[in-house]
């Protein structure tokens, strides 16, 4: 693990549930198609008191991208159950391919537009959710040789209970594949973190971008986290990421009609659900940079970025994340998580500190299965040099 990874405050997190013996939690196989009224209700009552926030897998999110994604995928909820209160969730799907090669795992259920594979896990249960989880996957392997996580956040309570069952019942597992992805994180004012993230010579060219932007029209900003101009700000959003190299690359959001309902869809879910933080810098009126973040306290989440790219020479979208910097001093908030591939070229010259994730592959079955699965893990191991033994 690099020595720079954050360990995070939970001062604001809510209170972990108290581990009640009497009725013993149980894992259920969930048709997300057929999820109820009262599903739906102690799913959202999870959330909250998640061990790991995951917005990406609350039902506000989950759902759109199950509908926009999760037919050809044959996605399941697997969920971790007590007299009706969920006290886990993991979306789970059946992969007939592992990467490139043909073979057959369970895993995490992920997309392109989802930035972190943590289950949701109430508080005080991580290492009951794990044992469910993995007894589950002995019982429900059929073809599947492991059980494979992707973007696990590989520090907090969560990982250190998987880690504590698999080095006490010694099944084996590793993580295959491990990124450091910029984090904000700071006691700091937003004006003291920016002169410590930026030298001198760089404030002052931010500064002078500011400026000469400024010349251009009439300058503004804007931060909403209300439903008020929602629809109007969502097809903004879209088209300003369409008009760039994403929308010529065929990757932007709008680009699919399956891809710009999710966007649409998570936005209203999130603002009604009090998660969304919408961010624009405006010239003369006209958005030319915009940001939605997702709130999942004590955590948030950088979900979406664009801007325009006629301005470039005014680096737009350096100045909308000046701007972003006041999430340190929002109360309940003690981190925020970019969802950027490592070494992205903006925000880790910003944004200090870092988040591990990593991909984890993990043996399950009987012991032959699990057989088999300790030389493929062993090669792949051999042949990545961020890999490790859990």
């Amino acid at each position: 693990m690099a020595s720079n990874a954050v360990t995070f405050h939970r001062s604001s997190q809510p209170a972990p549930l108290a581990v009640d013996r009497s009725a013993v939690p149980h894992a259920v196989q969930r048709d997300w198609k057929q999820i109820t009224d009262a599903d739906l209700s102690a799913w959202q009552a999870l959330a909250p008191r998640a061990a790991e926030p995951n917005p990406f897998f609350e039902p506000w999110y989950l759902m759109p991208a199950l509908r926009a994604h999760g037919y050809d995928a044959k996605v399941s909820l697997f969920v971790l159950e007590r007299d009706g209160e969920w006290l886990g969730l993991l979306p789970i799907a059946r992969q007939p391919r592992y990467y490139a090669k043909p073979i057959p795992n369970l895993s995490g259920w992920m997309h392109a537009n989802c930035f972190l594979g943590a289950p949701l896990v109430a508080q005080g249960y991580e290492r009951v959710f794990w044992q469910a989880l993995l007894s589950w996957a002995d019982g429900n392997a059929k073809t599947a040789l492991f059980l494979h996580l992707a973007q696990v956040p590989l520090e907090g309570s969560l990982a250190g209970a998987l880690r504590e069952e698999l080095h006490e019942t010694g099944r084996t597992g590793g993580i295959v594949h491990c990124q450091e992805r910029a984090l904000l994180a700071s006691e700091l004012s937003p004006e003291d973190y920016l002169d410590a993230s930026m030298s001198g010579k760089k404030r002052k060219e931010l500064r002078r971008q500011a400026n000469r932007l400024a010349e251009e029209g009439e300058l503004g900003f804007e931060r909403r986290e209300s439903t008020h101009g929602l629809a109007e700000w969502t097809e903004a959003f879209l088209a300003l990421e369409k008009a760039g190299w994403k929308g010529n690359a065929g990757s932007a959001l709008a680009s699919a009609p399956a891809t710009a309902a999710l966007f649409r869809d998570a936005l209203v879910g999130a603002a009604a659900a009090g998660r969304l933080e919408r961010l624009m810098l405006t010239l003369d009126g006209r958005p030319i940079a915009m940001l939605a973040n997702f709130l999942a306290a004590p955590g948030s989440f950088s979900y979406k970025t664009a801007f325009d790219e006629n301005y470039a020479r005014f680096s737009p979208g350096v100045l909308l994340q000046r701007e972003n910097l006041t999430i340190l001093e929002r109360p309940g908030i003690d981190w925020c998580d970019s969802c950027a591939a490592a070494d992205h070229p903006m925000i880790d010259h910003i944004w200090r500190e870092r988040r591990a994730v990593g991909a984890l592959s993990i043996a399950i079955g009987g012991a032959l299965r699990r057989a088999l699965f300790r030389p493929l893990l062993s090669a792949e191991l051999g042949r990545r040099p961020d890999g490790a033994r859990l």
